[in-house]
């Protein structure tokens, strides 16, 4: 399986993902986005992973895309304030409007470099979609 932003990674981080040039989607977890337990809302680690495989999503459709599912969403490990997160996003499959992408989560601790650690993953489904806001077909690879 091709791992990173859809195109590949070169194993040089955690599970042989690319964490200098490979994810979809890179943040820096913030005090806002805590919940009242003071660990990073599940809602906003949701959110960058539906940005990140949006993105992949629309490379592959080369248009609009709206998310239309998400299934299989495990959260492993909390998220803390000033985690750097970053999403790697897979193509699974591609159907006749849709495509599917399964989306890894992974954080390393204070920046300092530290060993990578999964906290969350997913599978989100995509509609491409056109100009009038209907599905239309996602073209061949």
């Amino acid at each position: 399986m091709t791992k990173g932003a859809g195109t590949g990674g070169t194993g040089t981080g955690g599970a042989g993902y690319d964490f200098d040039n490979g994810p979809a989607l890179r943040a820096i977890a913030m005090p806002a986005d805590t919940n009242p337990n003071g660990d990073i809302f599940g809602g906003w680690l949701l959110a960058q992973m539906d940005l990140a495989g949006g993105t992949v999503a629309v490379r592959r459709s080369r248009g609009r895309v709206a998310t239309v599912g998400i299934e299989a969403m495990t959260f492993h490990k909390p998220v803390y304030v000033g985690d750097e997160v970053s999403c790697f996003a897979t193509v699974e499959k591609v159907g006749r409007t849709s495509i599917r992408v399964r989306i890894e989560t992974w954080v390393r601790r204070e920046r300092s470099g530290a060993e990578p650690i999964k906290v969350t993953e997913g599978v989100f489904t995509y509609v491409a979609i056109g100009e009038d806001r209907k599905p239309r077909e996602v073209p061949p690879g």
